[in-house]
């Protein structure tokens, strides 16, 4: 196979693709495997790469000057990022994309904020937290504290995690104004069902995509990876539950 790029380049351009999609809550199989693919499509075959949730590790073999160390201190889920560099490295391993085109790609797909803005997160998690409730079989009279407790508690989870370095905190908090606010709303006779209330509120703070992908790495051998986002998720688990311990205990 011709090597159309220099192995420093090559491994520069692996290392990006990797970073981006780690960073944007890849899983770490599909992490591994999109480097080792680009790098074979770009001529070197003999490459091997490492990836945990907190850093990757790329090398080829018998190439000086092409082994790459990446730290990875901020993760966030942006499957729209995932999907991007998915589809730049389907067109790099087909022929169809030039390597220098690849790399500024993915250097834009990098820069680039793909979120949606907070207000439309806030939004979608009020209205999740309502469909939650009724899916709990609760009551359409506890639909509208739902969406209330569920929003105004993801909205405190968006403004505290800019602020506050620890995630834990943020989470912790957003589940005490959403289970504080949960028990106003039904004292106040809003709300009948608390229960149902608190459970359909709570739901947006859930962990679940680390917990799936957690599960799918460890399925897929990747006992590290696997073992430390099923970690991660506990964690958050954990400060939600804390959370609304907090509140109905005390």
């Amino acid at each position: 196979m011709s090597r159309s790029v220099e192995v420093r380049d090559a491994a520069d351009l692996c290392l990006l693709a990797g970073k981006v999609m780690l960073q944007s809550g890849g899983e770490t199989y599909r992490v591994e495997d999109t480097m080792l693919r680009m790098a074979a499509a770009l001529g070197y075959p003999n490459a091997h790469s490492y990836v945990t949730p907190t850093g990757i590790v790329f090398a080829i073999d018998g190439e000086q000057g092409a082994t790459r160390i990446a730290r990875i201190s901020a993760r966030t889920t942006d499957l729209k990022k995932v999907t991007e560099v998915n589809g730049i490295s389907r067109l790099l391993a087909a022929g169809t994309l030039p390597p220098e085109e690849a790399r500024a790609m993915l250097e834009r797909v990098e820069a680039e904020n793909m979120a949606y803005p907070h207000w439309a997160q806030v939004a979608a998690a009020a209205l999740a937290s309502g469909c939650f409730l009724i899916m709990f079989k609760g009551r359409w009279s506890d639909f509208l504290p739902a969406v209330i407790a569920g929003g105004s508690g993801y909205l405190c989870f968006v403004w505290l995690h800019r602020y506050v370095a620890v995630k834990f905190v943020a989470e912790f908090l957003a589940a005490v104004t959403l289970g504080v606010l949960s028990h106003l709303l039904v004292r106040i006779g809003v709300g009948s069902d608390l229960n149902k209330i608190i459970i359909g509120s709570v739901m947006p703070l859930v962990p679940g995509v680390l917990i799936t992908n957690a599960v799918r790495d460890l399925m897929a051998g990747h006992l590290v990876s696997g073992i430390a986002k099923g970690a991660e998720a506990f964690l958050t688990a954990f400060a939600v539950g804390a959370g609304i311990a907090f509140v109905l205990f005390f």
